[in-house]
């Protein structure tokens, strides 16, 4: 994930010099950066300085100078902080800007006062954060644009020899016991320089910011193909030893190879449908007609549609586009499309949510032929709700059931309205079940709820698909179910091999199941006295599952690092820590660990339930260093000293403070505006005919495969029936009649002719092969089945050329 900062709402207030010092060791960065912003107008502007906090970020350093004048943000524990933003002046600010400011999600907000003309204000600015793989195993680090010195890009493309700019000084620190291999950086920069023989250390530094004011891309791969890394970071000699602090803390990053296998049948997974009530509106399309696809345009008027539950019947699932059918009818013909492409043998429920919810079943249900056929004959029950919108509710309902064992929890959910005040708890709950499920959303182009549908996407290393009128919602979901079918790694577990005398407790323990494509991070203390000081090393072993394989790999790992003062993963596995105690509970034995975490996450500066940040102004003769406590908060209402409003807040605007976020949703903002803009071509006589000629065949087409779908068993396969003869467009008595023999079984027949049908238009609707290889499983476990007899025969009777490829054997 990528962050977006901002400065001031004023852009005369500008970014003059800028000075980063970042170092990354594996899959973790420590960030150390002073800002230098100046006033370039004749009259003094109110400043302030505003940036995101992401689950996988720590800011535990900030501090503004202004002359003078010095506000250093700190925290205290939070019964304590909320008494002293009681007594600080201005924080109704904060609420304006909570609701007015254009920007949504998290952030760090604090208020810097008036900068007087052409005065100089210096931010220092320090953060860890725990960095995204990218498919290719390397780490990603982004800066982002806004945080760049302005650049005469003209005048440095023009110079005889390429320079270095003046106001911009970036240095990176590269760490791996792996060894650096090379990096690739989207910006000017020096050549990679190894600081080791063994190359396990380097530095880079940038010469300019990124062509045209881009975010920075760094991206840093290491030696060989690697399932395990480990950091291990040495103890704070000035903690006292027990503590989090005063004990040595090991990052593991987990990166399973997980292959292209045949799921095992106890590892399908468990797949939960939640559906927005509101978008189950009528239509005012008669069910007969629907049942013939006779389907009008539909154009949403501005305060949306109403009326009463559109009835369809069970086998009327047609294959419309949503450009030009109702959402209630396009939502539940790609329910009835995600039910049919299941795997037999996983687990599903389906859940619709209003001011209330409800759900299909109890628990979930195994996935069979009449658990299918149930489900399917229930889509057109659930009712129009236009009231609230209680998906926190939901969300708290599946994540206090228990999960299935072997099966991985995905959630696809649909929504169209906004979730009003409770985005952040929403929030709260994915982040704490994070490693134990996986979101999809697809909300529609005007809901309200698209950022929060992103981060919940972002936060579960899911996806989300923005659905405008555009797009086949149908196709965009079973796309998304196509990924979530894919094989991933669970039974995940971790053994420990250290010198005797020492000994692991988990921070952070390893997730159920990790995702094709995907990291996790666990965090562990390592307690005790080595009895041997030769033995400087340890071992880990990972062991997890795919399908029926199991894997195994084993990391030795030094116990010896360097020293870093800075600890960056200790505050990872501090915060780690302080979520765990929030979410656990603390007993009254517990209670000592408790006040010991608390007290390092203030020394260390990790925000945490239990505490808040405060923000003072004193004079820099005033100021006590940043790692150790003010004496007593009473200070702070000293003559020398005063409370600014600064705080974590939530804010509730439209645009997102992700990169990936914001890029994804100007390209959807665009393709709305495309197409309210309505260009056509020239309205020849030509165009029409064949236009509507295409149309009339395109219809025929999506019928076809609406009721080859719609008959489709759960197992993959078709029955030989006059339904399915006439979905391909042939006689019951031409279809028995080019049967090979009658030695081949009835459905067999009839399950090539479909997938024979399915693969020759696989071009118009892409996501069948999804249908495809559910058949194709199917014909596998037949006995004696004479595929290429079939095959033969079905190419003639279709009138098609199809290859004995297309049955994946």
């Amino acid at each position: 994930q990528r962050r977006i900062w901002f400065f001031s709402s004023y852009p005369e207030v500008e970014l003059e010099s800028v000075t980063v010092n970042v170092t990354i060791q594996d899959f973790v960065a420590d960030v150390v950066s002073e800002l230098f912003f100046r006033n370039t107008q004749q009259v003094p502007k109110e400043t302030m300085f505003i940036f995101p906090v992401d689950s996988d970020t720590v800011v535990h350093t900030f501090y503004a100078t202004m002359g003078d004048t010095r506000i250093e943000a700190m925290l205290w524990e939070k019964e304590e902080a909320q008494q002293l933003c009681k007594a600080t002046s201005g924080m109704e600010n904060l609420g304006y800007l909570q609701n007015e400011w254009d920007l949504w999600g998290p952030v760090f907000a604090c208020f810097l006062g008036t900068l007087p003309p052409n005065s100089e204000v210096a931010i220092s600015l320090c953060y860890v954060q725990e960095l995204p793989m990218q498919p290719d195993g390397a780490a990603q680090f982004c800066w982002p644009r806004e945080l760049f010195p302005r650049t005469n890009y003209i005048r440095w493309h023009s110079s005889e020899e390429e320079s270095e700019s003046e106001n911009l000084h970036f240095s990176i620190c590269l760490k791996s016991a792996h060894g650096v291999s090379h990096i690739a950086i989207n910006s000017s920069y020096t050549p990679l320089q190894y600081t080791t023989p063994d190359q396990t250390s380097a530095v880079v530094s940038l010469k300019w910011p990124p062509w045209m004011q881009d975010d920075l891309n760094l991206l840093v791969y290491y030696r060989g193909s690697h399932t395990l890394s480990a950091v291990v970071e040495r103890r704070d000699p000035k903690a006292p030893p027990g503590s989090l602090l005063g004990e040595p803390v090991v990052m593991v990053t987990l990166m399973p190879s997980i292959p292209e296998v045949e799921p095992s049948p106890g590892h399908l997974g468990e797949f939960l449908f939640l559906m927005d009530c509101s978008l189950f509106q009528d239509a005012q399309v008669p069910p007969e007609e629907v049942f013939r696809g006779n389907f009008p345009h539909w154009s949403c008027p501005a305060g949306g549609v109403t009326g009463k539950l559109l009835h369809v019947p069970r086998c009327s699932a047609k294959l419309p586009h949503l450009s030009s059918v109702h959402p209630s009818i396009c939502l539940q013909n790609t329910l009835l499309f995600l039910l049919k492409s299941l795997p037999l043998g996983c687990y599903f429920n389906i859940y619709s949510f209003g001011a209330t919810f409800k759900a299909f079943y109890l628990q979930s249900v195994e996935y069979t032929q009449e658990s299918m056929d149930n489900a399917v004959g229930r889509i057109s029950s659930i009712c129009p709700d236009l009231g609230g919108c209680d998906l926190l509710g939901l969300l708290r309902f599946i994540y206090s059931t228990p999960r299935l064992p072997g099966h991985a929890r995905q959630l696809f959910i649909f929504i169209q309205r906004k979730i009003s005040s409770e985005e952040e708890a929403v929030m709260a709950e994915v982040y704490r079940y994070r490693d134990h499920h996986r979101c999809f959303c697809f909300p529609t182009n005007r809901c309200d709820s698209f950022n929060l549908s992103q981060a919940m996407a972002l936060e579960t290393k899911g996806e989300c698909v923005c659905i405008h009128s555009r797009m086949d919602m149908t196709s965009e979901a079973v796309k998304c179910l196509q990924r979530a079918l894919q094989p991933l790694a669970s039974g995940i577990s971790l053994h420990w091999e250290l010198p005797p005398g020492l000994e692991v407790s988990m921070i952070r323990k390893s997730p159920e199941m990790i995702f094709q494509g995907h990291k996790s991070s666990i965090y562990a203390q390592i307690h005790g006295q080595t009895q041997d000081p030769e033995v400087g090393e340890g071992a880990v072993t990972l062991q997890y599952h795919v399908g029926s394989q199991s894997f195994d790999y084993t990391l030795r790992f030094s116990l010896s690092p360097s020293a870093d003062n800075r600890l960056p993963v200790h505050r990872m596995a501090m915060m780690h820590l302080l979520w765990k105690l929030a979410w656990e509970g603390t007993s009254r034995t517990e209670q000592d660990i408790w006040h010991s975490a608390v007290k390092s996450s203030l020394s260390l500066g990790v925000l945490s339930p239990f505490t808040s940040i405060v923000a003072v102004r004193m004079k820099q003769r005033d100021a006590w260093h940043h790692d150790s406590f003010p004496p007593d908060s009473s200070m702070f209402f000293s003559a020398s000293c005063n409370l600014v409003p600064c705080q974590l807040l939530w804010l509730c605007s439209f645009r997102p403070v992700w990169f990936k976020s914001t890029k994804f949703w100007m390209v959807q903002k665009c393709q709305f505006f495309l197409e309210t803009l309505g260009y056509k071509t020239p309205d020849t006589e030509a165009l029409t005919q064949l236009s509507a000629t295409f149309k009339g065949k395109e219809k025929l087409l999506s019928r076809a495969f609406s009721k080859l779908v719609a008959l489709q068993k759960a197992n993959g396969s078709w029955a030989l029936t006059r339904a399915l003869a006439s979905a391909l467009g042939l006689s019951k008595a031409d279809v028995e009649l080019q049967r090979p023999s009658q030695d081949v079984q009835p459905a067999v027949w009839a399950t090539v002719l479909a997938l024979v049908w399915l693969h020759q238009y696989k071009w118009k609707v892409s996501w069948s092969e999804i249908l495809e290889t559910k058949a194709c499983r199917w014909l596998r476990d037949q006995a004696e089945v004479q595929l290429d007899e079939c095959l033969e025969a079905a190419n003639s009777l279709l009138g098609c050329f199809v290859e004995p490829t297309v049955f994946r054997i």
